[in-house]
């Protein structure tokens, strides 16, 4: 036992002896130097800009969202509808037909008749059959048919472009057969 006992005690020593300062020191004191060598650069802060305020110089005319505005552009429309009449148009005036409420992808062509010679498109829109001639008005783009075949309609759309301006775009129904 007093082996085992004299064992015990130098391992105690050697932890005692462990736990000295000196170790300590020399970190504490190698920590600091590095704290005093590190030296940061910092850009500094560039100074604000001056907000200079400009005037509104616009005062002078028409608010864009203002009725002057609205009646100012109808005025323009109608005296360039009345010196150019060959540009394309959408007829505004007429009254419109029950297909043009619907859009094209909306209708199907499911069929074609022969009546006195004449041939006559099948389309259906919400499960309702409409009879279709040319000269029929379709869809909500001023669509007007202009040819029927036993697979399509075509048909010539008014459409605006990006600057407003109207121009003509072809388009067709094509015959769709349902499976059973």
């Amino acid at each position: 036992m007093s082996r085992s006992f004299s064992l015990c005690a130098c391992a105690c020593a050697l932890m005692v002896a462990g736990c000295t300062s000196s170790g300590q020191d020399e970190l504490q004191a190698w920590m600091q130097s590095e704290r005093n060598a590190i030296k940061p650069s910092v850009q500094p802060i560039p100074e604000p800009t001056r907000f200079v305020p400009q005037p509104y110089g616009v005062e002078r005319e028409i608010p864009p969202f203002s009725v002057e505005k609205l009646a100012s552009l109808l005025r323009g429309t109608q005296t360039a509808t009345a010196s150019s009449s060959a540009l394309i148009e959408p007829e505004l005036a007429r009254r419109r037909q029950p297909l043009e409420a619907f859009p094209l992808d909306a209708m199907a062509m499911v069929g074609s008749l022969d009546r006195s010679g004449e041939l006559v498109a099948l389309v259906r829109v919400d499960r309702l059959l409409y009879q279709v001639r040319p000269g029929n008005y379709l869809g909500q783009n001023f669509g007007r048919v202009t040819r029927i075949t036993e697979t399509e309609v075509v048909l010539r759309e008014i459409v605006q472009d990006a600057a407003g301006e109207w121009i003509e775009r072809p388009a067709a129904l094509q015959l769709v057969e349902e499976a059973k």
